[in-house]
């Protein structure tokens, strides 16, 4: 059974920090659904996690390219950040083969809803809403897969 939680973030800095606390207790396998509208900082809260897994390079959203890598040992585990945003129906999906890329990494995946009933039933979700210019809702439905690690 799922539980939901929900954090309030002040601005981005706040959203890189506590990216980086999900970033510190990941493990191989972990998937993270991210899920907002367009500039709700889907990318700054991967920016902090990739940071909480020891990088310290630029992070770009993978819209275009859909798929980015980070490998060890710049960060602590094998990270793919994924952005389904252009996705528009399952073949593409299939072709992505994101189950076999996950196995042993990390998948750090924004607009998941694209993967319909696809989407891994132990998979982070953390919803993030607009409360304010700067200010941020986040809501997170941990599976028992993060029992014990959610960092709130």
């Amino acid at each position: 059974m799922s539980v939901a939680q929900t954090v309030r973030l002040a601005g981005p800095e706040a959203m890189m920090a506590f990216g980086a606390r999900i970033g510190r207790v990941l493990k191989p396998d972990d998937a993270i659904a991210f899920y907002g509208d367009l500039g709700a900082g889907k990318t700054t809260l991967v920016r902090g996690i990739l940071q909480g897994l020891g990088w310290d390079g630029d992070v770009a959203s993978p819209t275009f390219p859909i798929m980015l890598g980070y490998d060890m040992p710049d960060v602590r585990l094998p990270v793919w950040h994924v952005d389904l945003y252009r996705i528009e129906d399952r073949d593409e999906l299939e072709e992505l083969g994101l189950d076999e890329l996950r196995f042993g990494s990390v998948m750090l995946i924004e607009w998941p809803e694209r993967m319909g009933d696809w989407l891994w039933r132990d998979a982070l979700c953390l919803r993030i809403e607009n409360e304010g210019p700067d200010a941020r809702v986040l809501t997170a439905t941990c599976p028992p897969a993060w029992e014990g690690r959610w960092p709130a």
